[in-house]
């Protein structure tokens, strides 16, 4: 398969650390049989499909910008860090509050972090990390301190009746405080890779200029997430062990120096099938799944914030990010705790 890479095959982040994360989920519990019962499915189906065995919803009046400034405050609260001392803030997003302006613009303003440079990342479910890409170099150059949020909210653009896609998704945010300082977990190495020629796996199909919303389409459903979901898994499945190898070589590590393994949260059942397969003996495969469901951009650092407040890393631990999703894109960090 052709690829298409994206800053480079791979880039060292040398003196970039976290140095707080936080997450946040809506208090709103949807379990399998209210999301199952339009979809024609039961709980045991979406058990056995997904290990999926609830998810949050946002309330009515919740958007995405609400969820990552919540996300936002408790990674500067973890940091010890005010609006004043960040320089630039990026949220990883594919269900924005509006196509325009950006997402980060309104946590911007409501974290009253003025003067900041703000801006948003779409790579759908591997967002955070591209976004973590992007912060590195800017602090590295400007100095202060970065807010990495991965955000997303899929419950508004899911179809009820479609089982393919409705019991997979919930809402929610997590957040990465980085910069340039002396302590903390350090981002060692970062790939982004696109396969454009995948790029009709994973969609929304209208809504965007290539096919504005209008009542037929409307009718149509086309406002709706869609995805391929045989294609996907056999994308992740037969991509995500190769790519793993290619990343792990790059940064200059070997399979069994890997502690944790931080996947995107797509698919219970599918990350259990492809953890083998990447062959990292010693290492532990962190999981929010079963209870928040797939979060989009949001996975990772849920998921990093939820192993991380539990005590699961020691200092010096190898932490594997590996991110996969619309595109098809995947993004790898690897972070010395």
């Amino acid at each position: 398969m052709t690829d298409q890479t994206i800053l480079g095959t791979g880039s060292p982040m040398k003196d970039v650390r976290i140095v707080g994360t936080g997450a946040y989920v809506p208090d709103r519990i949807v379990s399998n049989d209210e999301v199952g019962a339009p979809a024609g499915v039961d709980d045991a189906w979406i058990t056995r499909k997904t290990t999926i065995r609830e998810r949050r919803w946002a309330a009515d009046g919740q958007a995405t910008s609400d969820l990552a400034t919540a996300a936002a405050r408790a990674a500067m609260a973890s940091a010890g860090i005010t609006a004043e001392q960040l320089s630039v803030i990026a949220v990883a997003t594919s269900t924005p509050d509006r196509p325009q302006p950006p997402t980060a613009a309104y946590v911007q303003q409501n974290l009253g972090a003025s003067g900041t440079a703000a801006f948003d990342v779409n790579a759908v479910c591997s967002g955070t990390v591209f976004a973590l890409s992007a912060v590195g170099s800017v602090i590295l150059r400007r100095g202060g301190y970065a807010l990495v949020i991965g955000a997303d909210v899929y419950s508004r653009i899911l179809n009820p009746a479609d089982r393919r896609t409705v019991v997979l998704f919930g809402d929610g945010a997590g957040a990465m405080v980085v910069g340039p300082t002396a302590e903390g977990p350090v981002v060692r190495h970062v790939s982004l890779r696109t396969f454009g020629e995948l790029s009709g796996l994973i969609r929304v199909p209208a809504g965007g200029s290539r096919l504005p919303v209008d009542a037929d389409g409307l009718d149509a459903g086309l406002q709706y997430f869609a995805m391929e979901g045989r294609e996907v898994r056999r994308f992740v499945v037969e991509q995500l062990p190769q790519l793993t190898k290619e990343f792990l070589h790059e940064a200059g590590v070997e399979a069994a120096d890997i502690s944790h393994f931080v996947p995107h949260q797509a698919n219970g059942t599918m990350l259990d099938e492809v953890f083998p397969a990447l062959h990292l003996p010693r290492a532990t495969m962190h999981r929010t799944v079963t209870y928040y469901g797939n979060t989009g951009a949001a996975s990772i650092p849920i998921t990093l914030d939820a192993a991380a407040r539990e005590g699961a890393f020691r200092k010096g631990e190898l932490i594997l990010l590996a991110g996969f999703g619309g595109g098809m894109a995947a993004s790898f960090a690897l972070v010395e705790w």
